[in-house]
């Protein structure tokens, strides 16, 4: 898929998978913008200094369950790639309403 000059949302985009996706994409394309949305701030604040590409990066703040937020975050978004995920299958157990995102 050409990413060239689209503006991607990234749903957890501080996880595993959503900074090796960013790097590839970043490595790869030339996307206009990369939305990177997950609620850890710190990751966030971590992968900023990683990536010094304030021109194309942005970190928003927000939880998947949040649709209004969410919403707001996907206008003008070409192509959203779902990368948020609790792995950690105890901390779910424990907490089943969260892990659900009901």
């Amino acid at each position: 898929m050409n990413l060239d000059d689209k503006t991607i949302l990234v749903t957890g985009g501080t996880g595993s998978f959503g900074k090796a996706l960013i790097a590839r994409i970043l490595d790869e394309h030339e996307p206009r913008a990369i939305r990177v949305y997950s609620r850890d701030e710190l990751k966030q604040s971590e992968l900023q200094r990683e990536h010094a590409d304030e021109d194309r990066l942005r970190f928003l703040i927000g939880d998947v369950r949040d649709l209004p937020r969410l919403t707001r975050v996907g206008r003008g978004v070409d192509v959203i790639v779902h990368a948020a995920a609790m792995k950690q299958v105890p901390a779910c157990e424990y907490n089943p309403f969260e892990a659900a995102g009901v």
